[in-house]
């Protein structure tokens, strides 16, 4: 008779620390010590920064490790090694909050890719300066959406209100689908490596209006979009993403636009994905990014 498989509890773990010798085994000693079974591990040593990341994901039974023993393991190995580090549950999907202005192709894919489990996230509300009628003909499959409209006059309002709506739903990540409005200083502060935004060029790139007549007055052949998260200095924070299309001098601006709408709509869903697997350690004004 075949004995019963033993509950299996998936973690991922992230680290960076100063590199020395004797981290990997440290690390791998001390998960083996909790009967834990590694099945992918990725590291990387930052020459310039001599700074070491690495992602680890292991199993362990639920029966003889929980989170918390792992934790306390885990956190004085950090103190070791002076370790930034984080340790995730990966049967718990990430909340999310969907912020978006007109443009609603990247959210929909979105939806799209969560509807059909694609992407483990749990949506819990969707912010719009833009009316619900905007998005008549969308199914929001009973995710809260929030009207809260935006003025110069209103803006700290109008932040203060989405930092409310953050807390009290749960999210752990803000992503700005296509959301059209600066945040404040303030407002990208307090997101710091918690919100990703899709930015409509191939950064660094035509910036302000019209990106795309632009690029079509200059002649470009390629066009593309960058997801990063979210910074003070806008548009220049930590890339996650990025992807190009070519074209031709046979291309209209209207051609550049739906090209570049299905650039970003699979740039976005990569770049989310990569966060809530927790492939992206954010390093200075980098990223490292343990991709498949």
């Amino acid at each position: 008779m075949t004995a019963p498989s033993v509950p299996q509890t998936t973690y991922v773990l992230t680290l960076s620390c100063p590199n020395r010798p004797g981290i990997v085994a440290a690390i791998s000693g001390k998960l083996a010590e909790l009967d834990a079974n590694i099945t992918e591990a990725q590291q990387f040593d930052d020459r310039d920064s001599t700074v070491f990341f690495m992602r680890i994901v292991f199993e362990v039974a639920q029966d003889r490790t929980s989170m918390k023993q792992l934790q306390e393991a885990l956190a004085v190995l950090g103190n070791s090694f002076s370790m930034e580090w984080a340790l995730h549950d990966r049967s718990v999907k990430p909340k999310v909050l969907l912020m978006v202005s007109r443009f609603d192709h990247c959210l929909v894919d979105l939806l799209y890719r969560w509807r059909i489990g694609e992407l483990p996230i749990e949506p819990v509300g969707i912010v719009s300066n833009h009316p619900r009628d905007v998005f008549a003909d969308l199914d929001f499959y009973g995710i809260p959406f929030h009207h809260v409209p935006v003025t110069k006059e209103t803006k700290p309002a109008q932040e203060a209100h989405v930092l409310d709506l953050l807390a009290s739903s749960g999210a752990e990540l803000v992503i700005l689908a296509r959301y059209m409005q600066v945040l404040s200083n303030e407002m990208a502060a307090s997101l710091s490596g918690r919100c990703i935004n899709i930015h409509h060029s191939f950064l660094p790139g035509f910036k302000g209006a019209r990106p795309y007549h632009q690029a079509f007055a200059r002649g470009v052949k390629l066009i593309g979009a960058t997801a990063h998260y979210v910074t003070l200095d806008l548009d220049e924070g930590p890339i996650i993403e990025q992807d190009v299309e070519r074209i031709s001098h046979a291309d209209t601006p209207e051609d550049l636009i739906r090209k570049g709408r299905d650039i970003e709509r699979r740039v976005l869903a990569r770049a989310v994905r990569y966060h809530i697997e927790r492939r992206t350690i954010i390093n200075g004004s980098r990223t490292v990014v343990f991709a498949t």
